[in-house]
């Protein structure tokens, strides 16, 4: 048998070299942009047993790379084969460099060079952009993101990860911390800013310097983006100013000094002419601003950011973050009179960046990943301020943050694909940026096992979130049958149902969020089951947990239902309740875990890995099926006095403890405790990290089966 099973899987590798050809790339040579095209599908085509050519004389199949801009739109592009020449146009070089790299996915996927058929694509969206946050000078002080800092600074490390973002054709990373200024250049105004001696200063300009080379030629754009009026330490001291506005602070009174504003300005100014590749710049209304109304924060923009970019020497991008705050203070807040100071700032810019001005919302503040229906942006409900009249100079870009997990493999389609039926077709949404704030995808922190694995860096375990939501912003009508191809390029037959169960049990993700109403970064974390709740994140424990509104409206909470219900009320079919919840889930994890159940995981470290987060998020879909059950029973017996009610709340919280024990069971043996920025769940002299792991909680997940049998 096992014979037989090594000719199947030698047959298409036979195949494949019983019709390799001589090819030759016929592209642009002085163009980056083509040249890195044509590197990236020759590594395919020798891939797959062909040889490259280094002349045309000779060759077999002929594979011609160009742009034609009359022919089609931006980024889109065409494979045309015929006879022996595969000609691949672009509309630009981003939509060339698309089709070379369509062409190399499909080959990787054991399409034969002769076989290929003739395909067309175009962009639904203009903006789909990385939020990523750099760990030096980090928007809040944390181990989780400063074990990045060595990661972050390796060239070969932003090679990797800016050839995942074009292979999903993403097109804009944006680099976030407090202060880039110093990093970047010395400034011939303020040369004792820079903290660094003339070698550091240049090793830190050269990998800036590398990072936007790199990604220019991937045709990706670059932005920086900060959070405000925020020096060096050493600027600071010197000049006896900024004397907060500095790391590790962060929730600190606007600076408005003459000093200040001049330093940033030269900064912003000298940034953008000494930096040819770098495309734009991100401003903030936010932190390091405090005490200033939002009129008078419009204005520091204005005079310092804005003028600071309108006086380099090149036309650049702009993204302007929407205020978080409607009066004096940092926290969030929106009002119909921000938003037209906003709105008739932006407008005055009118022709003066290069594009559409990108105006960044966060979708329902910091946990995206919940409903698809815009419920909140950053400090409450959005008005149409932004949205009526139709805007003509700048477009909305939802911000898709996830602070809901970041161990665990996560991918639902169908939840991207409604995401953007719902709230990416009206004319004034330009696309979206993905990314976290509390999260840095650099260094792999997770992984316990010493055995080979298929990835070195973080992002690259969570290959198919980043496929799913780059794939989708650019066509929302991508089938499954692409993701699922992947699973079996990767792991064969053995593939064939894991983006099916992947699906259904990371969904488990997605419904706690919309149970569970959230707001800033902190205040769910989704796939360890935590919640701010006072001053620090724990366990949701049932009291939280009956009492909690939701934040998808079609969601009832528990105790919304339980007092409805015993009042003699009901709700209608629309209506997600706290018992067709918990069968859903019930349901979806069940079939989850049937579909991975026989699959052999024995000589594969990679593939045993995405198997146990399937199962993982199963046994955590499953605990919440029996918390919600538990919760109800508990609930009712407190409205009723019905003991048997006591006792159902009983059984249910000792099955939901169980699965909790099953999900530990998993997880333990694979995965580190993990740094988290969010507050910690127990003292900081006991956990000064932050550290979490399912095991950790245990006692916490075990106190509501306390609870309810001590009433």
């Amino acid at each position: 048998m096992k014979k037989h099973l090594l000719l199947l899987l030698a047959l298409p590798l036979i195949l494949s070299s019983a019709r390799a050809e001589s090819v030759y790339l016929l592209h642009d040579a002085d163009s980056p942009q083509a040249a890195y095209a044509a590197r990236k599908l020759g590594e395919a085509l020798a891939d797959a047993g062909h040889t490259l050519l280094e002349t045309r004389d000779g060759y077999q199949r002929l594979v011609s790379l160009a742009t034609h801009p009359v022919r089609l739109g931006p980024e889109a592009f065409q494979i045309i084969p015929e006879d022996k020449v595969v000609t691949i146009y672009g509309g630009d070089d981003r939509g060339m460099i698309y089709g070379a790299l369509a062409l190399a996915e499909t080959l990787r996927n054991g399409t034969p060079l002769a076989d290929i058929q003739p395909s067309e694509e175009s962009p639904n969206l203009e903006f789909r952009g990385i939020k990523y946050n750099l760990p030096w000078e980090t928007y809040r002080p944390s181990s989780a993101l400063d074990q990045h800092y060595d990661t972050a600074r390796d060239p070969a490390y932003w090679e990797a990860f800016l050839d995942m973002m074009v292979e999903n054709r993403f097109n804009v990373v944006s680099l976030w911390n407090m202060n880039p200024f110093t990093y970047m250049v010395k400034t011939k105004t303020f040369p004792e800013a820079s903290p660094w001696t003339e070698e550091e200063q240049a090793e830190w300009e050269n990998l800036y310097r590398e990072i936007f080379r790199m990604a220019k030629e991937r045709s990706l754009d670059t932005y920086i983006v900060q959070w405000s009026i925020f020096v060096s330490q050493d600027f600071s001291q010197t000049h006896g100013v900024a004397t907060q506005n500095h790391y590790p602070h962060y929730y600190v009174p606007g600076d408005t000094s003459e000093i200040v504003r001049r330093y940033i300005r030269e900064s912003v100014t000298q940034i953008l002419n000494q930096y040819p590749d770098l495309d734009g710049v991100g401003i903030s209304h936010g932190e390091g601003m405090a005490d200033m109304t939002p009129l008078e924060r419009q204005q520091w923009m204005d005079d310092v950011i804005i003028a600071g970019m309108l006086e380099a020497d090149r036309k650049v991008k702009l993204i302007h973050r929407v205020p978080f705050s409607s009066g004096r203070s940092s926290d969030p807040g929106v009002s119909k009179n921000v938003e037209q100071v906003t709105r008739d700032a932006m407008e005055k810019l009118e022709d003066s960046f290069d594009g559409p001005i990108w105006v960044e919302m966060k979708f329902n503040w910091s946990h995206a990943h919940s409903t698809p229906k815009l419920v909140k942006v950053h400090g409450g409900k959005l008005g149409d301020t932004y949205f009526d009249p139709l805007p003509t100079n700048y477009k909305i870009t939802w911000q898709a943050r996830n602070e809901d997990f970041f161990c665990l493999r996560w991918g639902v389609p169908d939840f991207i694909r409604q995401h953007i039926a719902l709230n990416a077709q009206a004319a004034y949404v330009g696309g979206y940026f993905v990314g976290s704030e509390t999260y840095i995808p650099a260094l792999d922190y997770f992984t316990a096992s010493d055995k080979p694995v298929d990835w070195t860096y973080a992002f690259q375990r969570q290959w198919l979130f980043y496929k799913l939501w780059g794939r989708l912003l650019y066509d929302p009508q991508t089938p499954d049958t692409l993701f699922q191809a992947e699973f079996n390029r990767r792991y064969g037959d053995s593939g064939d149902n894991l983006l099916n169960a992947l699906s259904l049990s990371s969904s488990t993700q997605l419904r706690l969020a919309s149970l569970y109403d959230s707001r800033w970064d902190f205040t769910l974390y989704s796939e360890g089951f935590l919640a701010l709740q006072g001053d620090t994140t724990s366990y949701i424990g049932i009291e939280e947990f009956i009492k909690h509104p939701t934040m998808d409206p079609a969601y009832v909470s528990i105790s919304k239902y339980v007092s409805t219900t015993q009042s003699g009320g009901s709700f209608g079919v629309d209506r997600i309740t706290p018992p067709i919840l918990a069968d859903t889930l019930e349901r979806d994890n069940r079939e989850a875990l049937r579909l991975v159940q026989d699959i052999d995981t024995s000589d594969n470290e990679s593939l045993m890995y995405e198997v146990a987060d399937i199962k993982a998020w199963s046994r955590l879909g499953l605990h919440l099926a029996e918390k919600l059950r538990g919760a109800v029973a508990l609930q009712t017996y407190r409205e009723t006095g019905d003991k048997s009610q006591q006792r159902q709340a009983i059984a249910h919280l000792e099955q939901a403890l169980a699965e909790w024990d099953e999900l530990v069971a998993i997880t333990r043996p694979i995965y580190k405790d993990m740094r988290l920025t969010h507050y910690n769940h127990n003292s900081f002299d006991a956990n000064p990290d932050n550290l979490f792991h399912w095991a950790l909680i245990r006692d916490e997940v075990a106190q509501d089966l306390e609870l309810a049998k001590a009433e």
